[in-house]
């Protein structure tokens, strides 16, 4: 771990805890800096603070007083979810203090290179698979970052000879000044995190600051095919590699239905990848070009797209039983998220959907119901699919009162061949406490179906 004199006995203020907040307080301790930390957890009910105040921190707890920056703080490390217009950030912007996230802490004190992938959509995928390829080819790989494991944490453990795989959120970005990745991989841009961020722009800016301190010894993966990542490409000053599903292109990493191509020249043939759908296809060139830069080897390469079934719970391939494929894609909380798992499919699918009502139109699935013989579907939005169901013309549109019997009547609807698709295109919270809880039901009552 690098030392940071910039922070060797200088009052730094973290502020919220959990796991990024806790890991940041006590490097910054060890490191030599005069941690205060501030939670809004009272601290009788706060692990992570008592521990802290154990540790010789000044802890405060409960609230953030408005006059907390009054004790002269030169740095700010706050956990990723507390938003820029909290009061405390919004007071440090006023007074100049520099406001980081935790995996700029991560970049200052590593030794190893860092490799940070951020989107949209596709990140936790594509992280995964180039950790995989990494592992299996020697490279020595270390995964960190928004897929679970603290980047700052995992920073303190690495060495020149590791590669930090870092799965990066726009909350994470915003927060960073140099950080600088050898590769960059910044894999689409949608929507999202509005209700976090003031406006789409802020969004993407911050998912730019993946490549923005990024030079000519550096690599950014992009993708080609949507306007506004490339127009964002042209700003960087890293070696440009971008990627395309739709048909083979002479630069960058891209996809016809036959083939994979690097630079124009064949790799392998496309049928070889597990994975489902042209989303999937996205992460697969993403993942493979940042291997390929890294010399991984093409076999090595292609033995892990072959034995790849997906992260759990993002089109998640469960089991095959009596000849019926099932996946687990409760993921998908949204129609956009559902509209990439149906398109993956060319056989009979049967669909269970379902849960929370956030009002979302469902049309975006229109184009991809081709194949969908049944709707199965639970929840909230009952009344909506059941709608949406009998417009579109699907032939068996069902409702159930939960997951359990929405997989008993998939069952009892399909035939040899067919596709069972949990990807419910709502949120779980009507009957879960998260889309994990409503996938782990999901698998455990496909693996429990008897031979």
């Amino acid at each position: 771990m690098k030392q940071l004199p910039l922070v060797y006995h200088k009052k730094i203020l973290v502020l919220g805890l959990a796991k990024s907040g806790t890991a940041a307080a006590e490097i910054l301790h060890d490191l030599g800096a005069f941690v205060t930390v501030n939670d809004s957890k009272p601290f009788e009910q706060n692990k992570n603070a008592q521990y802290l105040l154990s540790k010789g921190m000044t802890v405060i707890c409960g609230s953030h007083p408005e006059n907390l920056l009054d004790e002269g703080f030169s740095l700010i490390v706050k956990n990723p979810g507390i938003p820029y217009t909290n009061p405390v950030i919004a007071d440090a912007k006023k007074r100049g203090i520099p406001v980081w996230s935790e995996v700029e802490l991560a970049f200052r004190i590593s030794d190893a290179p860092m490799i940070g992938i951020t989107g949209s959509n596709g990140k936790t995928t594509t992280t995964t698979l180039i950790f995989d390829m990494l592992e299996g080819g020697n490279k020595h790989p270390l995964i960190a970052g928004n897929i679970g494991t603290v980047a700052s944490s995992v920073a303190t453990k690495a060495t020149e000879d590791n590669i930090i795989v870092t799965e990066l959120s726009s909350f994470q970005l915003m927060g960073t000044e140099e950080l600088k990745p050898k590769i960059a991989v910044l894999t689409n841009l949608y929507e999202a995190h509005l209700d976090y961020h003031t406006n789409f722009q802020e969004y993407t800016d911050a998912k730019f600051n993946v490549t923005k301190n990024q030079d000519e010894n550096d690599w950014f993966i992009y993708n080609g095919e949507q306007k506004i990542v490339t127009d964002y490409a042209l700003k960087t000053k890293a070696q440009k590699v971008p990627f395309y599903v739709s048909g083979k292109m002479e630069v960058g990493i891209s996809a016809d239905d036959l083939y994979v191509y690097w630079n124009g020249e064949k790799l392998f043939e496309r049928s070889i990848i597990k994975l489902r759908g042209k989303h999937n296809l996205e992460n697969v060139l993403a993942a493979t070009a940042v291997s390929l830069l890294l010399d991984c080897s093409l076999e090595n390469i292609m033995e892990v797209l072959t034995s790849f079934h997906g992260v759990k719970h993002r089109t998640q391939f469960v089991r095959e039983w009596q000849n019926r494929k099932f996946y687990n894609d409760s993921k998908a909380t949204n129609a956009l998220a559902t509209k990439s798992a149906l398109e993956g499919f060319s056989e009979p699918v049967v669909l269970i959907a379902g849960g929370v009502d956030r009002g979302h139109s469902f049309d975006e699935l229109i184009p991809h119901l081709h194949n969908v013989k049944a709707i199965i579907h639970y929840g909230a939005t009952a009344e909506r699919l059941q709608e949406f169901g009998v417009q579109q013309a699907i032939p068996s549109v069902i409702p159930v009162s939960n997951l359990i019997e929405a997989i008993a009547k998939a069952v009892q609807l399909s035939a040899e061949g067919d596709i069972i698709l949990l990807s419910p295109a709502c949120a779980s919270w009507d009957q879960y406490e998260s889309f994990e809880d409503r996938g782990d039901e999901f698998i455990e009552q496909v693996l429990a179906l008897n031979e």
